[in-house]
């Protein structure tokens, strides 16, 4: 009898894989691409499982390791205010100007 491993992917989701590599097919061979989005999608599965069983001894413990796993890259935002530091830093920006350029950065949406 052979068991189905619980990591596979579904042939949808191998479909949703096949169009995206369609498009990056001249920078991407198929193998990678695949094998890239395959090692992902398995992670992915093994963190959600790892956070179930966690959320069952500590609630709160979930949204840590998903956190940690998985964080979030920064903003548009935060990125400018690194490059404004840096240029602050470097002498290529004085305080006054980068003062201004965060109050800016601050009124707009994200």
């Amino acid at each position: 009898m052979t068991q189905e491993s619980l990591f596979t992917p579904t042939p949808e989701l191998m479909q949703q894989w096949l169009t995206k590599w369609k498009d990056k097919r001249a920078t991407v061979p198929y193998d990678e691409f695949f094998a890239t989005q395959a090692a992902k999608w398995g992670a992915d599965q093994e963190l959600e499982a790892c956070c179930e069983w966690v959320t069952e001894a500590t609630p709160w413990a979930a949204y840590k390791l998903r956190a940690a796993r998985r964080p979030k890259p920064p903003s548009l935002k935060d990125e400018v205010k690194q490059i404004i530091d840096c240029l602050v830093e470097g002498d290529c920006l004085n305080n006054e100007d980068a003062i201004t350029l965060r109050r800016a950065l601050e009124q707009l949406n994200d």
